[in-house]
Order: structure tokens, then C-alpha cells, then sequence
């Protein structure tokens, strides 16, 4: 914790008492993560390629992905790495709220890098048994969440956005719900993760505004001037989502289209696990469904298409998640990202609205 050694020196020298600030070292959090991403990328790449760890393409899916591929993959292995480093440099690693984000990202870019391992050695796109990665995902959420309940006193009250006087106490159900929010937005993000630079604009975006809800939460006076909950520490997960966010903004250099890489499922269940997780401990549960709406959206038409064929026989989209089915229905790749891009800012801007609208 580079910060730490620079600021006990603040006495001898004044400017050093900069690294007191959580915006400050947020600010270099996130220069430090995508300078290391954009720099490591290019050799990143390259050994992915040396490796083989080519992209395997569902049959069944447009034909036009045909040609993607081959394309290296588990490139979310990069955004992980690139946010290891400004962590242990910038972030005070001894809050537990800062671990429990942490664990439950590394715990879920284990699970994917397994998953990716599995596709790329069988050469197929189904990879690691959907039950035994559920299994794995619910394991380490509620190992995380009951170990803040139940040592570090984490409050199991559910807040309402829009109205600031309703909180609902779970209890030790609490632990259930935190865990389902967190292995849902992992597998959502999950789903999403089908063309080039869909998924990583939106995790920025969600990462982004759940860092100022993680700031604004984490301080006293601020919190109590919004009416929002205070959740003591919370603050310090600000410069860990500006590292997830830079990353990715490093990630997307060589993922927008047409992607010289992509992320696999290290990426998107390790950022999906990260979004639930800042969600949880910033108490923003019922929020993310707002904010992750494009998220929401994928899953709930993956959803209804299983229901629909089992039930009648028919399907409800040509294609499912529905990035497809606009695919199929002859929107051009780019048209279809970059209105989802737009979608996710709308959302977060309503998000953000509710600081004030309580």
C-alpha cells in the first residue's frame, strides 16, 4: 500500500497529504489500471494466440459470428491482472468491505477462467457444467456475505430507491438474496457478453456509477444530507471500481469492433460478480436492476425464450439473448452495441437521480 508509505511522510512534506483523499487516490487508481491494461495488451494478446486459446462459436448462432472464430479469448484475465497492482498500490486493503468485492470478483474470474480453460482445450462452446458453476458462484457469495453479517455486523436491511423510509430488516435471509443478486448480475453479464464491446461499455458505466454511490455512502455527512444509508468504508471501494472501470476502458482499446480479443468468461462472471457485489455492499440491490437494466433485459429474453419453447413450443424471439434476435433481424453489430451503450447511460443517469428523488 504505496499510498500509506507517501502519506506518513506528509509532515515533512505537505503535499503528500493529498493521499489522505479517497478521490485523490481514485484518480490514480484509475490512470495506474489503464495505463498497466493498454500496455500489457498487445503482449496479452499475443501469448493467447501462441496458446491457441481461440474462440469456439455455437453452432446454432448467426452465421455471421462464423468468422469471429479463433479470436483469442479469456481476455478478462488482462482487466484482472491490470487491476490487481493499483489495489495493492492505492487501496487501503485492510477494509473488509474492500476484501469481500475482491473475493467475490476473483472468486467468479476463477470459476470463468475454468469455464474458458474447459472450451478452449474441448475445442466446444459449452464448457463447465452450468450446476456445478452456479453451485461454485453461490458458495463463495454466501461464504462472503455471511462472513460481513456475521463478524463485521453488515446490515441486513433492504432499502426501497425513491423512498427513503422504507427498509425492509431480511435477516439471515438477507445472506440468500445478497448471494442471488450477485450470481444473477454475474450470469447477466454473462449472457450480454456477445458482440464486440457490448458487455465492457455497460459494466463501465454501471462500475462508474456504483463507485459515487460507494463514495457518497461511504461519507457520513454526505449520506445524512441525501437521507441515503451510511455504510462505514464504503468509501474505499471508490478507487476499486475506478480501477474495474479504467481496465476496461483499456480492454475496450482492443475489444471494440472488430475485437482483436475477448473476454470469456473470466471477464464477464468476474465484472458481473464485481457489479452485484458493489451493489450489496452499497445496499443498491433493488437499484441494480434500474442500473443494470441492459443486463436485466438479456437475461429476462433468455428467460422467456426457454419458458416459451418448453411451455408452447414457440419461440418468442428468432434468437436469444435479444442482441440476436436484432441480429437476425438485420441490424448491423455496431447499431445494436452502440444503442445498448446509450441504453445503459440513460439508466444510469435515472439511477443517479434517485440521491435526490427520496
Amino acid at each position: 500500500m504505496l499510498y500509506q508509505l507517501l502519506y506518513s511522510y506528509a509532515d515533512q512534506i505537505s503535499a503528500l497529504n493529498v493521499f489522505r483523499y479517497i478521490t485523490t487516490r481514485t484518480f490514480i487508481s484509475f490512470f495506474t489500471a489503464f495505463l498497466l491494461c493498454w500496455f500489457w495488451a498487445p503482449f496479452f494478446i499475443r501469448r493467447l494466440v501462441s496458446k491457441q486459446m481461440g474462440q469456439s462459436i455455437r453452432d446454432d448462432g448467426p452465421q455471421s459470428h462464423k468468422k469471429k472464430a479463433g479470436t483469442p479469448t479469456m481476455g478478462g484475465g488482462l482487466i484482472l491482472l491490470s487491476t490487481l497492482l493499483p489495489c495493492l498500490l492505492w487501496v487501503d486493503m485492510t477494509n473488509h468491505l474492500v476484501w469481500a468485492a475482491l473475493t467475490v470478483t476473483w472468486g467468479f474470474g476463477a470459476i470463468g477462467y475454468f469455464d474458458d480453460w474447459l472450451k478452449v482445450t474441448k475445442k466446444n462452446s459449452k464448457g463447465l457444467s452450468g450446476r456445478i458453476r452456479l453451485a461454485s458462484e453461490f458458495i463463495i457469495s454466501a461464504g462472503v456475505v455471511f462472513a460481513l453479517v456475521h463478524w463485521f455486523g453488515f446490515s441486513t436491511q433492504l432499502n426501497v430507491p425513491f423512498f427513503k423510509n422504507i427498509h425492509l430488516d431480511l435477516g439471515y435471509f438477507y445472506i440468500v438474496f445478497a448471494s442471488l443478486v450477485m450470481v444473477g448480475t454475474a450470469n447477466a453479464v454473462n449472457l450480454t457478453d456477445g458482440l464486440d464491446g457490448l458487455a465492457i461499455v455497460p459494466v463501465m458505466i454501471s462500475a462508474t456509477t456504483l463507485g459515487l454511490f460507494a463514495y457518497v455512502t461511504g461519507h457520513f455527512a454526505i449520506a445524512q444530507y441525501l437521507q441515503i444509508p451510511h455504510v462505514s468504508g464504503a468509501g474505499e471501494l471508490a478507487p476499486v471500481a475506478a480501477t474495474i472501470v479504467a481496465a476496461g476502458m483499456g480492454f475496450l482499446w482492443y475489444n471494440t469492433y472488430p475485437a482483436q480479443v475477448f473476454m470469456g468468461d473470466v471477464g464477464s462472471l468476474s465484472l458481473g460478480g464485481f457489479l452485484g457485489a458493489m451493489a450489496v455492499l452499497t445496499h443498491n440491490e433493488i437499484l441494480l436492476l434500474l442500473l443494470g437494466g441492459v443486463f436485466v433485459i438479456e437475461a429476462l429474453s433468455v428467460i422467456t425464450q426457454v419458458i416459451s419453447f418448453k411451455l408452447t413450443g414457440k419461440r418468442v424471439f428468432k434468437m436469444a439473448p435479444i442482441h440476436h434476435h436484432f441480429e437476425l433481424k438485420g441490424m448491423t453489430e455496431t447499431k445494436i452495441i452502440v444503442r445498448f451503450w446509450i441504453i445503459s447511460i440513460l439508466l444510469a443517469l435515472v439511477s443517479l437521480s434517485t440521491l435526490k428523488l427520496r
